[in-house]
């Protein structure tokens, strides 16, 4: 067994956290320190793992040989983080979304590439075993044609979440599963956008979008609702999957009149109730998942399972829905006066 990689991470918040927790008990790699701007924080979290803590990235990276880092800071300070990250020539993994602006991501992806670092972006749900199970489903072409497909992505508001909005935070999580799923661009969208109770951002969002291929899409997106639910739907010429990213789960609801000998007589009827196929989906940790093909990438054993530039392309996206949604919000306001 080769050596294990020195990982570290930037940012031991919520999700940085984890991100610690994961390195931790990883076998082939070992988590050599952790940082955050609260030094409590930092020396909290380096002592439940047995690391070194630090409150300044940059004297980590100094004083630390590592191999990985993840960065794991506020979007705002994504760019500034990455840039030191890669001048010394160190592997990292940015959690999405992969920097504030376009221009911001791009450059985060120039870097790298000129530095040979390798670059990926957390977009967590794309190793949800349920989410990996519906992307073979659609390779094998198990559901057909698609005609459409919904994604609903609502829970309470997460106070933690202050320098962006519910599109940024969780949208740019549906653009990078659509993307992934149906490999299609998006030509045209109509988008909604509120804000209720956040103080500066939208903290509820509906789009209706319209892929090159014809299939329609409904995204589902808020802070407000008071129970968390995650799930996507697919419907297709021989019937609907649905996944659950919290259970993953994968259901097949199939259409029947796809499958009786009488497929002329039925044509007229179109759609009928069939069986319901719950599939066989083995439960892993998407983050543990997440981190290992990062480690992997950084052993050169395959290229990162999200690159840069699908990152850059999630927020492209995320970007589109914010200006649609905002130039319908300042129309709407417009018209009531």
């Amino acid at each position: 067994m080769s050596q294990p990689l020195r990982a570290a991470v930037i940012g031991v918040g919520s999700m940085g956290y984890n991100h610690a927790r994961v390195y931790a008990g990883m076998e082939d790699i070992d988590l050599v320190a952790v940082c955050d701007a609260n030094a409590a924080t930092a020396q909290r979290v380096g002592g439940i793992y047995r690391c070194k803590a630090y409150s300044d990235y940059e004297t980590m990276l100094e004083q630390e040989q590592l191999d990985m880092v993840s960065v794991v800071v506020p979007t705002a300070e994504h760019f500034t983080v990455a840039q030191t990250v890669i001048a010394r020539g160190v592997a990292l993994l940015i959690e999405k979304p992969i920097a504030a602006t376009l221009e911001q991501g791009q450059a985060i992806i120039d870097a790298a590439h000129k530095a040979g670092v390798v670059l990926t972006v957390g977009h967590i749900e794309r190793f949800n075993p349920a989410i990996i199970a519906l992307k073979q489903q659609l390779v094998d072409q198990e559901l057909g044609r698609i005609y459409q497909v919904a994604a609903r992505r609502v829970g309470p508001f997460p106070p933690r979440i202050m320098d962006v909005g519910v599109i940024i935070d969780l949208a740019t999580h549906e653009m990078d599963i659509l993307s992934y799923l149906l490999e299609m661009p998006i030509t045209r969208m109509h988008v909604e956008l509120h804000r209720h109770i956040h103080e500066t951002h939208e903290d509820i969002f509906s789009a209706i979008l319209r892929f090159e291929n014809g299939v329609l899409g409904n995204v589902d997106i808020n802070w407000l609702t008071p129970t968390k639910i995650r799930e996507l739907s697919i419907i297709g010429e021989q019937g609907m999957f649905v996944a659950n990213y919290l259970t993953q789960d994968l259901t097949f609801y199939e259409n029947d009149s796809c499958q009786s000998k009488q497929w002329q007589d039925l044509a007229r009827i179109g759609v009928t109730e069939g069986r319901v196929i719950r599939q066989k989906v083995p439960r892993r940790e998407p983050l543990l998942e997440e981190l290992r093909a990062f480690g992997n990438a950084v052993r050169g054993l395959h290229p990162p399972k999200v690159s840069g530039a699908e990152g850059l392309r999630a927020l492209r996206l995320a970007k589109e829905l914010l200006r649609h949604g905002r130039a319908n919000s300042e129309q709407f306001a417009h018209v009531g006066a």
